[in-house]
């Protein structure tokens, strides 16, 4: 029996793109090689890599706009240093959000003067800070769209003037935005893209080349843009993986589409949350991700029997984050709503036998 994955990553992705995958690894479109051992500089593959650099900026709205999609080694911890390096000539701004945000800037750091504009970590990171300007000075401003650990997301983004950097690991193309505010956005696929192994970066080309420290190669976009994402060899499976998923976001009528499914799933655990005794929220209301729903309890001695009801509903990956505690649905595009009212079925459940 395939089980609710409320995992925060690796995580679910949909059943079509699992069996696609699991063909491939046998024999990838009838050629009688695996997915795994054709060449990256073949023409099946450099075929797979255009289309899933083309359907990101499709769904983002991007396509001729100016941008370039790459995907790259190293996940979103990598970019964290390879944006500053490009992008940090004196002084960056940074919105503190959380574990993530934090580990951005510490990097930032190496690079020059880094300016926090807001924290919430005098809460331990459980709203998004409101009030707080960016000045015009700064080299770029640098947010995390979505805070997995905390369960918080941004539903607002700064006017400004000088270009935006966004970390939307845990909720690219799970809602509308306007994607052209945003000069680079970065996300590891392993939330809502494809398995661990490969990270989107979609850059506005026009913010490359103004720093004038030399930039190793591997670390600068550049290279990559001009290799078409292929400097070195690229995470194929990966790659693939993530192309089949965008695909089937496609199909599902895009991110319009899907972001009413996610409002849907968020609404109903958070109406549970709000309405049943046992439990509480750890989030600011306002501030509530549609990806990451973290609750506590409110009687701790309930733990060992609400463990056992979710574990024996067949649900994975409900434990919360060690800096928060309790737990945390990560309900990204591919979790079914079925998924979403079991795991409500059985935290009423806890209310009616307690």
């Amino acid at each position: 029996m395939k089980k609710h994955n409320f995992s925060a990553g690796p995580c679910v992705l949909p059943q079509s793109v699992f069996k696609e995958a699991s063909q491939a690894v046998l024999d990838f479109n009838g050629s009688g090689l695996s997915i795994l051992e054709i060449s990256h500089r073949s023409p099946a593959f450099v075929e797979v890599m255009e289309e899933a650099r083309s359907l990101a900026l499709e769904l983002m709205g991007l396509k001729n706009k100016g941008y370039t999609a790459l995907y790259l080694h190293g996940g979103a911890s990598t970019q964290f240093l390879m944006t500053a390096y490009n992008l940090l000539q004196n002084k960056a701004a940074y919105l503190d959000t959380g574990s993530w945000s934090a580990k951005a800037i510490k990097e930032a750091k190496l690079f020059g003067e880094v300016e926090t504009v807001a924290s919430s970590k005098d809460k331990n990171y459980n709203y998004i800070p409101k009030a707080y300007t960016v000045p015009n000075d700064v080299d770029y401003f640098h947010c995390t769209s979505n805070n997995t650990i905390f369960g918080t997301q941004m539903k607002e983004f700064p006017e400004i003037k000088v270009p935006m950097v966004c970390d939307m690991s845990s909720d690219i193309f799970s809602r509308q935005m306007d994607f052209s505010k945003f000069d680079l956005i970065y996300a590891g696929a392993q939330k809502n893209m494809g398995p661990a192994g490969t990270t989107l970066v979609v850059v506005k080309d026009e913010i490359l080349g103004k720093v004038d420290r030399a930039i190793p190669s591997m670390m600068d976009y550049k290279t990559h843009i001009k290799k078409d994402s292929s400097f070195n060899t690229p995470s194929v499976y990966a790659i693939y993986v993530t192309m089949l998923t965008l695909r089937w976001l496609k199909e599902q009528g895009g991110v319009k589409e899907i972001e009413k499914k996610n409002e849907e799933k968020a609404k109903l655990v958070y109406s549970e949350i709000d309405m049943n005794p046992m439990f509480n929220g750890f989030t600011e209301q306002e501030d509530r991700s549609a990806m990451n729903a973290n609750f506590t309890l409110a009687d701790e001695s309930q733990k060992e029997r609400f463990d056992k009801m979710w574990k024996e509903a067949g649900i994975n990956g409900l434990n919360g984050h060690r800096s928060v505690g309790g737990y945390r649905a990560s309900m990204y595009n591919a979790l079914s709503l079925e998924s979403v009212e079991t795991l409500v079925e059985v935290m009423n459940e806890l209310q009616r036998k307690a």
